[in-house]
């Protein structure tokens, strides 16, 4: 079976032990029998949706294709694991503080990460809150409505695709130090 994946995907096929693969950006355009991607990717071939934002999803990912494929983690990334574990305990230690703290949230896989952290995502856009967090993509979209209302609140931007590590894991902790710098120690 040809598998091909994306450069965003990658480690994380390597990291669930799969070792050949095909690697493009553009997945439709090698010819292969299964493709594994972002879960807002779009292809025409069958594919493996895996989400990457937190380290659960991260995590959940890895045990998806490990146990789809049939193959198991290799002992030289159980470092990346115990990694992944102490950030879930450190989120997890901040959770119930977060709680206190509200936060809208202008993306999806933002919201995720948030969500993740434990602060409380506010979805409507009347409703009182504390901080927005935006991707960076939208800083020269952003309509006056939303202007007006983040005016007088702290305003975080945070890097998206294109401007992050593409390792996932690199990827997720800087996220999740922005958050934890912008929102927790400027409360």
């Amino acid at each position: 079976m040809k598998i091909i994946t994306t450069p965003m995907c990658k480690e994380i096929l390597r990291l669930a032990g799969i070792s050949d693969f095909i690697l493009s950006a553009q997945p439709d355009s090698a010819d292969a029998d299964l493709a594994v991607v972002l879960s807002e990717t779009e292809t025409t071939i069958k594919s493996i949706k895996i989400r990457l934002n937190t380290f659960s999803q991260i995590a959940e990912s890895i045990k998806l294709l490990s146990d789809i494929f049939g193959t198991e983690t290799p002992e030289s990334f159980n470092h990346v694991f115990e990694k992944i574990k102490k950030e879930k305990i450190k989120i997890s230690k901040m959770y119930n503080e977060n709680q206190k703290i509200k936060v809208k949230v202008y993306s999806n896989f933002l919201g995720d990460i948030v969500k993740d952290m434990g602060f409380k995502v506010v979805d409507n856009v009347d409703e009182d809150y504390d901080f927005v967090v935006y991707p960076d993509y939208m800083e020269n979209g952003i309509d006056n409505r939303i202007k007006s209302k983040i005016k007088d609140k702290k305003a975080v931007k945070m890097p998206s695709h294109k401007n992050v590590p593409v390792n996932p894991i690199a990827r997720a902790e800087l996220r999740y130090k922005i958050l934890e710098r912008q929102l927790c120690m400027r409360r």
